[in-house]
């Protein structure tokens, strides 16, 4: 476990953002934002699949449903999410975010543009690396614009995974 790893989330996400925004601005300016946006959401998908494998290789393989609410604290402490439970099971775990202090960061560090890709957009790639089985649904974030993000995480089986 690096000295990264041990920092609550939320600090761990401004230290990368911090490094990305120079990268994000200067790549935005030479190529246009599609290309920028393209790049640095590409490269974030790879490094959550990869944080998401440590995660999993840590506990000595894919921990299923049950590892991954265990490690629901991770993202939340200190506050950086206030959120509903709505169902918590073996095969579910579906939860509403009413407040993200990681979009109050972004918007405050001026990432509000890309705030989606260096955050959101870990959730459902991160548990690609943790536990393919384990699927992303969801609509909406307050990154986005929205009051709430929905979280639909589904266990799935066989030809699903």
């Amino acid at each position: 476990m690096t000295t990264l790893d041990r920092l609550p989330m939320l600090e761990r996400r401004r230290i990368q953002a911090e490094v990305v925004k120079p990268i994000w601005e200067a790549l935005a300016a030479e190529a246009g934002r599609e290309v920028a946006n393209r790049v640095i959401g590409k490269a974030i998908k790879d490094a959550a699949i990869e944080e998401g494998r440590r995660f999993a290789e840590a506990e000595g393989g894919p921990g299923g449903m049950e590892g991954f609410l265990a490690m629901q604290h991770l993202w939340t402490a200190g506050g950086a999410l206030e959120a509903e439970t709505v169902e918590a099971s073996a095969t579910d775990y579906i939860s509403n975010v009413t407040r993200c202090r990681y979009a109050e960061m972004y918007r405050e560090m001026g990432l509000e543009e890309v705030g989606f890709l260096l955050s959101c957009n870990r959730d459902g790639t991160f548990v690609e690396g943790y536990d393919p089985r384990i699927r992303l649904t969801r609509t909406q974030t307050i990154m986005q614009g929205a009051d709430h993000c929905d979280f639909h995480y589904r266990m799935t089986q066989g030809d699903d995974a």
